[in-house]
């Protein structure tokens, strides 16, 4: 790990360089309980386009996409009240070379400061740019959520279309696109259309920084 921006907060994390026994796959950041980063290794530097200088005393959030930004905090803010040591999860990042955002596994692990039980640092851990797994770039789904016909009525949606033309586009009557509409409010668990176009995002279900909107294949049924 490289020593940059300051000192090392818990005299610990700058050995995270060490993770998968010795080698640096990964790209590396260590934080503050304020969710700052404090310090970085070259690997990190290449996946978010450095300079360090530039990256060290940024809010970590910055670097990830709006949609995923208030679920992450949640899981952050667990770890700060010492409610779990390590959490893994998949975040869009939103900074670096890259002229589309891409979607990578995380792994944030506790660091806390000698005998004291409050958590000094938090080391954050991703893929290394050179490394990535196979599928980054696309929310990987859990289970295929929509049909052919959702997923094009979806898209409509977010890209605004309204229900008349959406009908007169997919072959449907109105009150056809009306029955899948409130049948993806329910597998969504959603009121309304925005919140649907939000939550879809969010879960991954629309790419990101694609116009016009575009379900995930992996999605579709």
């Amino acid at each position: 790990m490289d020593r940059r921006h300051g000192a090392d907060p818990a005299d610990g994390p700058a050995k995270a360089g060490a993770v998968d026994g010795g080698r640096l796959p990964t790209s590396v950041a260590c934080l503050d309980p304020s969710l700052t980063i404090q310090q970085v290794n070259q690997e990190f530097d290449r996946r978010f386009g450095g300079p360090a200088t530039d990256l060290c005393g940024r809010p970590f959030c910055d670097l990830v996409h709006p949609s995923v930004q208030q679920p992450l905090m949640q899981q952050f803010s667990r770890m700060l009240e010492g409610k779990r040591h390590r959490f893994a999860t998949e975040v869009i990042t939103a900074g670096g070379d890259e002229d589309t955002a891409r979607t990578l596994p995380l792994t944030a692990m506790a660091v806390r400061g000698g005998h004291l039980p409050d958590v000094a640092a938090i080391l954050v851990m991703m893929p290394a740019a050179d490394g990535e797994p196979d599928g980054a770039g696309s929310v990987v789904p859990r289970k295929k959520l929509l049909s052919e016909v959702d997923a094009r009525i979806l898209e409509g949606i977010a890209a605004g279309v309204s229900t008349v033309p959406l009908a007169a586009r997919l072959y449907l009557s109105r009150q056809g696109v009306e029955y899948h509409v409130s049948g993806l409010l329910r597998k969504l668990k959603v009121p309304n259309r925005a919140a649907l176009v939000s939550r879809a995002y969010s879960m991954g279900v629309l790419k990101v920084g694609t116009w016009p909107p575009k379900v995930v294949e992996d999605y579709v049924k």
